[in-house]
């Protein structure tokens, strides 16, 4: 069984929102971590907005990377720049494949008249993402 890791800055939208959507597309062929470089509350708004697609990520904690550093992680999928630039080297090996890609951050948005809106946005582009990594695992 594969480890991966979704790391992003708070661990609280767009790495819980891949973590969701990664246990479900790869149930039974990984174990499926989420973390920030820090670690905030979950946002409601992702957990809202992923609960209207049919995956609850309301059960997810918001976790810190020291908490997963002894673990051997087969993939480290960065969802943002700055945990990219952050991530410890340490927390991956030589076997380790590192993936980024970033997804801009809904909750940074300032038109709040539209964040359901950026929210959507954000979730169906980490859930294309998500689906094409899941491939990997066929």
């Amino acid at each position: 069984m594969k480890n991966v890791l979704v790391l992003c800055t708070g661990n609280s939208c767009r790495s819980q929102i891949a973590e969701g959507y990664l246990k479900q597309y790869l149930n039974g062929k990984a174990v499926v971590f989420s973390a920030g470089v820090n670690n905030h509350k979950i946002n409601e708004n992702a957990i809202k907005i992923m609960k209207e697609d049919g995956v609850d990520i309301s059960t997810q904690t918001s976790n810190h990377i020291d908490e997963y550093k002894n673990i051997n992680f087969d993939y480290i999928i960065t969802v943002c720049d700055h945990a990219y630039e952050t991530c410890p080297a340490f927390y991956s090996n030589e076997s380790t494949t590192r993936i980024h890609k970033n997804f801009f951050d809904p909750s940074s948005s300032n038109n709040r008249s539209n964040i359901e809106k950026d929210f959507r946005k954000c979730r169906e582009e980490i859930k294309k993402f998500c689906y094409d990594f899941s491939k990997k695992f066929n």
